[in-house]
């Protein structure tokens, strides 16, 4: 028996990165997953390599529509939601706080906010009469110790982990546990926008600051992931994870 063994999950982000991570580790421990992510192609790749336990759905998390038609999908699939991880984000490109135009800042709030809201009134109810659930919600250490020149991101990031907090305390009477994970920067497709630009040097100084000395990975996330959505964490809920190495310390 797995740790996830029969729990149902929905990840966004699912295509790639931590997602991917997560998505894969959750298969491997039993659950059912659906992998959710704009990139089509990408969500239908992760999924035909799990296998039986997985779908794809294309989905802008943006979009409340769309939140609704990814998790009824879920439901149709599968029959029910135990756990929602919502990893999907977006962060504008290092740099000046006064270059960031409104549109890209307006994107970070539906994709690293908003979609948060509309998922979670979604899938509370159905979690409620299940007699319980678990939410993820991917936060970040820029939420908690804020480098200069992300300053609209880690905004964002840090509204994700209050939400978080607030939110445990507020369903913990409906046995929905709520918990943040706060993964330092990571070989993931955002790597270069929060760097400025790709180079050895920027690496460097970026991994400086971490005391393991490394980046995050899929697979750490991963698995700081599956342990939130676990009954091994029955006893968690309102926690800020922080997946770093030490960054945070």
């Amino acid at each position: 028996m797995g740790r996830l063994q029969d729990k149902v999950a929905i990840i966004t982000g699912g295509a790639s990165g931590f997602g991917e991570g997560m998505a894969r580790r959750f298969a491997e421990e039993g659950a059912k997953v659906v992998v959710a992510d704009l990139n089509a192609k990408g969500a239908e790749r992760v999924a035909s390599e799990i296998g039986d336990a997985a779908i794809p759905v294309t989905v802008d998390v943006a979009l409340r529509d769309e939140i609704e038609a990814m998790v009824e999908a879920a439901l149709q699939a599968f029959g029910r939601v135990d756990v929602m991880v919502n990893n999907a984000g977006f962060t504008h490109r290092n740099g000046s706080l006064l270059d960031v135009d409104e549109d890209t800042f307006d994107l970070i709030t539906a994709v690293n906010m908003k979609a948060i809201y509309h998922s979670t009134q979604l899938v509370v109810p159905i979690m409620e009469r299940q007699g319980g659930g678990s939410i993820i919600n991917t936060a970040s250490t820029a939420g908690l110790r804020p480098r200069p020149n992300l300053t609209w991101y880690n905004a964002s990031k840090g509204w994700a982990i209050t939400a978080t907090k607030s939110m445990a305390v507020e369903l913990a009477p409906k046995n929905i546990r709520v918990n943040a994970l706060c993964p330092v920067a990571g070989e993931t497709a955002m790597l270069a926008s929060f760097m400025g630009e790709d180079t050895p040097e920027i690496r460097e100084k970026f991994k400086s600051v971490i005391p393991l000395g490394r980046f995050s990975t899929p697979l750490d996330i991963a698995n700081a992931a599956l342990w939130l959505a676990s009954d091994e964490a029955g006893f968690i809920t309102g926690v800020a994870l922080e997946v770093d190495g030490g960054r945070c310390v």
